[in-house]
């Protein structure tokens, strides 16, 4: 089974997942889509991971896409009828080239868990260990662009209704703008047209990333679909209904005169977007980081060696929050470069800095982030997901020890002291008072 796929061919929902099959299902049924490869969840792993090999299969198989690329999450289980991880998979817009695929993927890999999208797995019964496939397409530079509903998300009346904004689609999607809503009958005959407030569009620029573009005022309140466009639309509405069945949810865009699909799933609530990557400094090496810390002294350089493989590299930018008190835990972190602070309750408790770690009690008792962690600086951490966490902690006493020890280390310094117990999800090679 080939790991690296042309999105025409990709069949299997378990290995290249749900959005990957429904664009290749669109694509054999001649519908619009951007040209583009599909990459399994095996692979993606393996690129997350740093293993040289899958690395260059990727950039060989990407690099005939040319020009700036998307990458979008493909989880095997993600946007079903029941549950959307919309705006919680990371979506990569003008990833410059195939030569920069490698963080793009880490990046998508990680958003897969991160925290807010282990608690939205956590309350839709689905905490069980992500599949991260990725689709990745040629970027499209759109005059507009956005979502239709085949019938009304709100009334469930059987009509389209559409949101549509100058430039990227992702102005509408992450609620950045107030997008022209239109709302058409079966047939296509239009019932509702209603101007939005457009005061920016969001384009690609050169080197990589979007930029927020101010729109000009005559043009902000203007409606930014013709009829024939909202006829195009209408067909595309049909032709999706008969591809995927009823009830969906398309994301569209209008480049150089011609209507594209770029994802089409089952309407279902919910969409929160999560904020992008930081880039950071380079990462070091996780063996030298992990030598570093107490937690894992005991253990011979062949031990620590193999536990390192396990870690994945995470870059946060200044500013950012790298977890949240509340929210679901996913992964356990170890502090490479940069530094952090530790706050409970909106009180700044301490500082963490290289051969810190934290995140460990959220895994252990599965219950919420009892702290806030952010970035002061710029951030870079290897992380363990609970996926390696846990069975890393049960077959190895020394780690285990270490753990307990750590834990009592810290209630004993907040009993004499005091203070609140900062261990529960804030563990420091250091002992502080917390």
């Amino acid at each position: 089974m080939k790991e690296v796929i042309p999105l025409a061919k990709a069949h299997e929902t378990a290995i290249f997942g749900s959005k990957a099959v429904g664009l290749g299902d669109a694509i054999r049924e001649g519908l619009p889509v951007p040209p583009g490869v599909a990459l399994s969840g095996s692979i993606v792993e393996a690129v997350a991971s740093g293993d040289e090999r899958a690395i260059g299969r990727v950039a060989k198989s990407v690099r005939p896409l040319q020009g700036p690329l998307a990458v979008r999450s493909s989880a095997v289980d993600e946007d079903g009828a029941e549950a959307s991880f919309a705006g919680q998979h990371l979506t990569l817009l003008n990833v410059p080239s195939a030569d920069e695929m490698t963080s793009a993927v880490r990046e998508v890999w990680w958003s897969a868990n991160s925290d807010s999208a282990i608690t939205y797995r956590q309350r839709v019964g689905l905490f069980t260990r992500p599949s991260v496939a990725v689709v990745v397409q040629t970027l499209l530079d759109p005059d507009v662009a956005g979502v239709m509903f085949t019938e009304n998300p709100v009334t469930g009346a059987d009509e389209r209704v559409i949101e549509a904004s100058w430039g990227l689609g992702e102005a509408v999607v992450a609620g950045l703008v107030i997008p022209d809503h239109y709302r058409l009958d079966r047939s296509g005959q239009v019932l509702e047209r209603k101007p939005g407030r457009k005061s920016i569009a969001i384009r690609s620029v050169a080197g990589g990333g979007t930029v927020e573009e101010e729109v000009p005022a005559d043009r902000a309140e203007r409606l930014c679909l013709d009829d024939e466009q909202l006829e195009e639309l209408s067909r595309l509405a049909l032709r999706c209904e008969q591809v995927y069945g009823p009830g969906r949810d398309i994301e569209w865009a209008f480049a150089d005169g011609t209507l594209y699909l770029l994802q089409c799933r089952a309407v279902t609530a919910g969409h929160s977007p999560e904020p992008g990557p930081g880039t950071g400094p380079m990462a070091g090496d996780p063996v030298e980081a992990l030598q570093r810390v107490p937690l894992f002294a005991d253990l011979d350089p062949r031990e620590v060696e193999q536990i390192a493989r396990l870690f994945k590299e995470r870059r946060f930018s200044e500013g950012e929050t790298v977890v949240m008190e509340g929210s679901g835990g996913a992964a356990f972190f170890l502090i490479d470069s940069g530094e952090a602070t530790v706050s409970i309750h909106g009180a700044e408790r301490s500082t963490l800095q290289p051969g810190d770690y934290f995140g460990e009690i959220a895994l252990i008792d599965e219950g919420p982030r009892l702290a806030t962690i952010t970035a002061t600086s710029e951030l870079v951490c290897f992380g363990l997901t609970f996926w390696e966490f846990r069975p890393l902690v049960q077959e190895n006493g020394a780690i285990g020890w270490k753990l307990l020890q750590s834990m009592a280390k810290k209630l004993r310094d907040a009993q004499q002291d005091q203070t609140p117990l900062l261990a529960p999800d804030a563990g420091q090679a250091r002992a502080e008072p917390t």
